[in-house]
């Protein structure tokens, strides 16, 4: 009796601490590639999960687990990338294939970079816990991509594969194509049933679920589809959850979309069945490669958020991924802060001094929509002092952030456009509510705080020939040279003027 329950102790015991890609695996269908910067996918797994590169000098540094199958050890990136940038150069295939994934490189669509590759994600944009314990995902802004042309064991043809992605459920929109999973391995579009891949966003350009989005759906190559029906699968509903399991799988005229809370709860099947009727779907021609964040033909325009994912060898049953979601919900991601350093008071009047050397007699202010820098004393006129001053609100887009309203505008907030800061009336968009939503953290010279885009987390707060910018360290644009950065995307905040 004692050794009939304490072997059943050790069975249950050893489930617990299996990872996703141990349950696919006892399911017959292992995993091929599995990619996370939140933890590890595999009980055993205590290696890298991904490579961060600093700005200060260029040098990089790879996160591991904390332990075997644990989280990722996010104080080791908060260390070395203190008082700097961080990019995630790499994100890690734990599956022991080699199936990492890097920079996007051009294709179809040009990326943004110089070179036509496409951005890099900042490594800090989306914070979270997992069991209490930080970490980080990939926040994907429109022009950033990952991807891997020369992939081994995914998928190719008609062969039957099995996907899943735990992605951001508030952080979407409707460009192509924010995906996970097969794709072209020549960065191009190469026909119909060349890809299959995840799929999660509002885009209704080729198909929809039921209400106005975001939705799971899968990007087959020239079509999103969210069912058989190329046009809408009531089926397939809009999903507001904070973190979203997202599953994907296909073989021989068979497919299936299935998603869930990734926080509780078990999935649900929003579609399975045969292909879609159009021509080039059934059979399927899949090429092989893997992408995150972009379309199979580098389309760069959409955003997101990745915590993990994997892909399998083999169609898995929906039991082996109601196992995984059970891992998943176990795992117990959770929001966390996205500021730093010094705190600011929502309804406070605030102005911010600059702190590069021979500016730091000057403040944030603007000129009609212009935001710039001028030089504001305790003499200046009393329009100067209300040009200066700004009322601190809870972000537009995210309240665990900021907006700053005019004082002497009101209605009217700094907001990035075309990566220049204006002074605009809200209007009520989703897209004006992102653009005016900015996270404080301590000042990268030590001073103060740096102001980071929230929806381009890789982007600060700048003042560069006296206007503003939301400014990478180093990049494309004048604006984003290296030279002077720290100093001047650091603010010194003071009750405002006004």
């Amino acid at each position: 009796m004692f050794s009939r329950v304490a072997t059943s102790l050790a069975l249950m015991g050893s489930m617990a601490a299996a990872g996703p890609c141990d349950i696919y695996s006892s399911g017959g269908t292992p995993c091929v590639a599995a990619h996370s910067t939140t933890r590890a996918l595999y009980s055993a797994y205590s290696g890298s999960l991904y490579q961060v590169k600093r700005g200060s000098d260029g040098s990089t540094t790879d996160i591991k687990a904390l332990s075997a199958g644990g989280v990722a050890n996010a104080a080791a990136q908060d260390t070395f990338c203190a008082s700097t940038t961080c990019l995630i150069t790499i994100i890690y295939d734990q599956s022991g294939r080699g199936n990492h994934l890097t920079q996007a490189p051009p294709g179809g669509f040009q990326g943004p970079d110089v070179n036509g590759y496409d951005n890099l994600a900042g490594a800090i944009g989306a914070p979270v816990t997992l069991n209490g314990q930080k970490a980080y995902g990939v926040f994907v802004s429109p022009g950033t991509g990952y991807r891997n042309n020369a992939a081994s064991g995914i998928a190719t043809g008609d062969a039957a594969e099995g996907m899943y992605a735990v992605l951001d459920g508030t952080h979407y929109n409707g460009g192509c194509c924010f995906d996970y999973g097969n794709a072209e391995t020549n960065n191009l579009d190469t026909g119909n049933g060349h890809m299959e891949a995840i799929y999660y966003g509002d885009n209704t350009a080729w198909g929809s679920g039921a209400g106005s989005g975001p939705w799971i759906m899968a990007d087959l190559e020239n079509g999103l589809f969210s069912g058989v029906n190329p046009k809408n699968n009531a089926g397939d509903p809009s999903l507001s959850y904070r973190f979203v399991t997202s599953v994907l799988k296909g073989g021989p005229n068979l497919w299936s979309i299935r998603g869930g809370n990734s926080a509780s709860g078990s999935l649900s099947t929003y579609y399975s069945g045969v292909r879609p009727s159009a021509s080039g779907y059934n059979p399927m021609s899949k090429e092989g490669a893997i992408i995150l964040g972009i379309g199979g033909d580098n389309s760069v325009s959409a955003q997101g958020t990745f915590y993990e994912g994997v892909m399998t060898s083999g169609y898995p049953s929906d039991a082996t991924e109601n196992s995984v979601q059970a891992n998943i919900v176990a795992a117990k991601y959770a929001t966390t802060s996205l500021t730093s350093g010094p705190g600011l008071s929502v309804g406070s009047s605030v102005s911010l001094r600059a702190t590069t050397s021979g500016y730091n007699t000057r403040y944030l202010a603007h000129t009609g929509s212009s935001v710039d820098t001028q030089v504001v004393s305790s003499s200046s006129s009393t329009a100067l002092k209300q040009q200066a001053s700004w009322t601190v609100r809870a972000g537009l887009a995210n309240s665990a952030c900021y907006s700053f309203e005019s004082v002497d505008t009101p209605g009217s907030y700094i907001r990035h456009s075309g990566f220049a800061l204006l002074l605009n009336a809200n209007d009520g968009t989703k897209l004006f509510k992102e653009d005016a939503t900015f996270c404080t953290l301590s000042g990268l010279n030590g001073q103060g705080n740096s102001i980071r885009s929230w929806s381009y987390p890789t982007r600060w707060v700048r003042h560069y020939t006296n206007l503003l910018y939301v400014a990478s360290n180093g990049g494309v644009n004048a604006f984003d040279a290296a030279n002077s950065f720290s100093d001047d995307v650091s603010w010194v905040v003071s009750s405002g003027f006004a």
